[in-house]
């Protein structure tokens, strides 16, 4: 009999390649629209779009000096399983525009749609002991070592990302992107409660 407070490797294999795949499609729409995004997410596309390289690479770059922070906060597991996630994130996102492209969106249903997307991709990594790397892990090793809240550091990360995009893209484009944000910090909110799902 399976037990069911911890996933089995297949289980967890599926939700990190589903969150992953969700994060990937959530990104190609993000970027067909010439939006933005918090996080390290929202600092590799503001890359991206600056310099002209993809979004994977960068992506990818960007979180590596994460991992060992990762690995001292939140252990062996969770860092393989990190790596995994942000390793197949910025694969697919390279890959995927060669398998479906958009005739038009209309930005404010693509920016919710991203939203929707990229928040049930984060549950499933979440919910497998995974991650997108990053910011999350840098503010929860800071809360440790000051006291300082890891909301509050994302928040103000988050801040001076869309600050530097008021000056590379368009008024509406960032407030598109806000909606975009807003729709996956409220997925997340709403959603991810430990105290309602026992699976680990």
């Amino acid at each position: 009999m399976t037990d069911p407070a911890h996933h089995t490797l297949i289980e967890d294999a599926q939700g990190i390649a589903y969150g992953a795949g969700m994060a990937a499609f959530g990104i190609l729409i993000l970027t067909e629209l010439g939006l933005v995004t918090g996080q390290t997410a929202g600092l590799a596309v503001l890359v991206s779009y600056t310099s002209g390289l993809d979004f994977g690479p960068v992506f990818f770059t960007i979180n590596l000096p994460f991992y060992w922070l990762g690995y001292r906060r939140m252990g062996a597991i969770f860092t393989l399983k990190t790596f995994i996630a942000v390793g197949l994130l910025s694969g697919l996102s390279m890959i995927m525009p060669n398998w479906i492209s958009f005739a038009w969106i209309n930005p404010a249903f693509g920016a919710t749609l991203f939203g929707a997307v990229s928040g049930s991709a984060l549950l499933a990594l979440f919910r497998h002991g995974a991650s997108l790397g990053g910011v999350g892990i840098l503010a929860l090793v800071l809360q440790d070592r000051t006291g300082f809240r890891a909301g509050w550091t994302q928040l103000l990360f988050d801040a001076a990302l869309f600050v530097l995009a008021l000056g590379l893209r368009d008024l509406p484009t960032v407030a598109y992107s806000f909606l975009g944000a807003l729709v996956v910090n409220l997925v997340i909110a709403i959603n991810h409660r430990r105290d309602r799902y026992i699976a680990t």
